[in-house]
């Protein structure tokens, strides 16, 4: 991304959408941006690491996991399938783990925290409906723009 969120957000003002949630960058890539793919689920990956596993695109992948830091709904194995099939990035109300070696990715991720423990495996969840968390409603197919300053969204 080569504009950055702050100058985006002074030329296009309220047409978009701020996130008020603070987020850590823990990927490699900090500026990111594309069209919204969303995952709904709680502390299962399932979904995530299906998705993650086919081609991204392009796309962002956003996922509301109800903000619980209790597992983590992404690891370095999903996130380095998530770069081998050309996501953008993921966006993860929620936690990761892996840290250092997600550092190293060249993927855009920001996540709330980390907890090395793992999340379960039995695919329960919704994709591609609309969720909501830091003010803000992620639609499938909106536009997200993320960097060092925070994430904007275009209707």
């Amino acid at each position: 991304m080569k504009t950055s969120t702050a100058d985006l957000f002074d030329e296009r003002g309220d047409e978009l959408a701020s996130v008020s949630l603070q987020f850590q960058d823990l990927g490699g890539q900090v500026g990111f941006t594309g069209p919204i793919r969303t995952v709904r689920c709680l502390e299962d990956n399932g979904i995530i690491k299906s998705l993650l596993n086919s081609p991204g695109e392009g796309a962002v992948l956003v996922i509301d996991g109800a903000g619980s830091l209790n597992t983590a709904l992404m690891g370095d194995l999903i996130a380095g399938a998530a770069v081998d099939n050309g996501w953008a990035g993921v966006v993860i109300n929620g936690a990761i783990r892996d840290r250092a070696a997600v550092a190293k990715l060249p993927l855009g991720v920001k996540a709330l925290g980390s907890n090395p423990r793992k999340s379960a495996k039995n695919s329960v969840g919704e994709v591609d409906v609309p969720v909501e968390f830091g003010g803000v409603t992620f639609r499938p197919g909106a536009v997200l723009y993320a960097d060092e300053d925070g994430i904007l969204v275009e209707p």
